[in-house]
């Protein structure tokens, strides 16, 4: 992938002054979507998505069918060929893997939610602690801004989302929004693609943790709601330009091996 200066996404004169010539050098080679979805997960892993093998993203394909993560596998081990290819049902076309039994809260959600590419299920480290306390944390700096509206709550839990009332249910309280803590259990977003999937799911574990650690010190002063709601407008609707290529070229530089 390019920098590509025709890309709408992109404000190439905000950004002129800093990156003379945007086309000029590759950020990020390409990648196939196997490969994007491994190292989205690979690189989600550092940022707090850890909890053993839990947690599964799915990404939606043109023609119906769904890429996801291996149920057998820890998020920082998945390498493209583990990838796994299912069919709406969550039937397994493609890959040597199984499942996760929990796929039905992705097959619920990108049946209700057609503008929706990438589904991520997972119990983060600090996101969990938010949602075990059924609040939405405070925005406390800029990077806890660069998605906005809050995180919906999902306030009653029902058991692990594999059950198909407890699927249906985190799905129906994330409704239209972008995010969501379910109480005593994890995180649950929606995003249009993998970057934004990735900005969106980087952006609240790291405003979990800062407003914890903020509040640990006995509070501070959250942004203006009126500055928060315009750099996430900014940002999560354009995409960060940059961001997603650093970090997956950081992981490729860890372990190439994602690739594979």
């Amino acid at each position: 992938m390019s920098a590509n200066p025709n890309d709408p996404t992109i404000n190439w004169e905000k950004l002129a002054p800093l990156i003379p010539h945007p086309g000029r050098f590759p950020i990020l080679q390409e990648l196939s979507t196997k490969q994007q979805v491994a190292l989205l997960c690979r690189v989600l892993f550092q940022e707090g998505y850890n909890d053993h093998i839990a947690g599964h993203v799915t990404y939606r394909q043109d023609d119906g069918t769904m890429l996801v993560n291996p149920w057998e596998l820890a998020w920082d081990e998945v390498c493209a060929s583990d990838i796994l290819t299912i069919d709406a049902n969550g039937k397994v076309l493609d890959g040597r893997w199984n499942v996760t039994p929990a796929i039905n809260v992705h097959r619920d959600m990108h049946t209700l939610r057609h503008d929706v590419r990438v589904v991520i299920h997972n119990h983060s480290e600090w996101g969990s602690v938010w949602a075990a306390c059924k609040r939405v944390p405070p925005i406390y700096d800029q990077t806890s801004a660069l998605v906005d509206t809050d995180p919906a709550i999902y306030d009653e839990y029902l058991g692990t989302v594999n059950d198909e009332s407890a699927g249906r249910a985190a799905v129906e309280a994330l409704g239209e929004h972008k995010w969501a803590l379910l109480a005593n259990h994890g995180v649950f977003l929606v995003a249009r693609d993998i970057r934004q999937a990735h900005l969106r799911a980087i952006t609240l574990e790291w405003r979990c943790r800062l407003a914890w650690r903020v509040e640990q010190l006995g509070g501070g002063s959250p942004l203006a709601p009126q500055v928060a709601a315009g750099m996430g407008a900014m940002t999560d609707g354009n995409g960060f330009p940059f961001l997603w290529e650093a970090m997956a070229r950081r992981e490729i530089r860890r372990d190439p091996r994602v690739l594979e």
